[in-house]
């Protein structure tokens, strides 16, 4: 069969939910015809399907090397790095697929959008589980640091007292009680940090559906859509006048501010200073 053919088939492989072979079958359009980008990307799609995320990576690349302007390249490749955990470049990879699905006119709907918000979680997730496990080591640290303080000035009291049983035992007990609420106080501040950490996460409505930041000027559509000001009216500019999530015809003298959204995230922002950095 020609290449065309035998992606016919893997199309209606991968319908199917028959991923295998849907991959092998494009494979062999691969081999009729190694030009063809959308014949890697859609293998690529394959091996996501497959759950072999580095043979997914491998596929994307050479559909990029052959059109460094394949929307589905992109988008891909950023969902196989999602999945290996490499989400600085995946969150790039999801921004390059919707900027060139923007510069061609090609409609996702909120498919790449929601992806970023996907990465951008996971991410955030990853390096609250690196500050926890700092925070936790730090700890421990500061605990034996203060259990070798104690046990030196025993040893000292020990080795230099002049008293007498009793009061040298006193003296003891009160290094112990001392070091006992200095550990207390110690185990309160994590306690404290940790509890706030736990509530560290941004909503999704709290966040641009473009550029994915916390919103900080937003304005509402006809639609119902919120976005940042800046970002939508360079959508309206350099790519058309339409909502890019409903399709909408949309001009800048549309756009109204959403005072209510704007009260509520300078509240959150207020309340939680470590969101300005998400």
């Amino acid at each position: 069969m020609a290449d065309i053919e035998w992606k016919k088939k893997g199309n209606r492989m991968f319908l199917q939910h028959k991923f295998k072979e849907a991959c092998e079958c494009y494979s062999k359009s691969i081999e009729a015809k190694p030009t063809v980008a959308c014949y890697w990307s859609n293998r690529a799609l394959c091996w996501l399907k497959l759950q072999q995320w580095a043979k997914g990576v491998e596929d994307c690349r050479r559909a990029m090397d052959i059109d460094k302007f394949s929307v589905k390249g992109h988008f891909y490749l950023g969902q196989a790095l999602l999945e290996l955990h490499q989400y600085d470049e995946a969150i790039s990879y999801f921004r390059r697929a919707q900027s060139l699905a923007q510069d061609q006119k090609l409609f996702f709907g909120d498919e790449i959008s929601g992806a970023v918000r996907t990465a951008r979680r996971r991410r955030w997730e990853w390096l609250e589980r690196q500050r926890m496990s700092e925070e936790i080591e730090l700890q421990s640290y500061l605990e034996r640091l203060m259990l070798e303080d104690r046990e030196r000035q025993k040893e000292a009291m020990l080795a230099n007292s002049t008293e007498n049983e009793e009061e040298l035992e006193d003296k003891l007990r009160q290094v112990e009680s001392t070091f006992d609420s200095y550990s207390r106080q110690l185990r309160d501040v994590f306690t404290a940090a940790d509890a706030r950490r736990q509530k560290r996460d941004v909503p999704d409505y709290l966040c641009g559906r473009i550029s994915f930041e916390i919103l900080r000027d937003p304005v509402i559509t006809p639609s119902g859509v919120t976005y940042e000001r800046s970002d939508i009216e360079e959508h309206l500019q350099r790519v058309g006048h339409f909502d890019p999530v409903t399709r909408q015809e949309l001009s800048s003298d549309m756009l109204v501010p959403n005072l209510a959204l704007k009260e509520v995230i300078d509240s959150f922002l207020t309340e939680n200073e470590w969101a300005i950095d998400y």
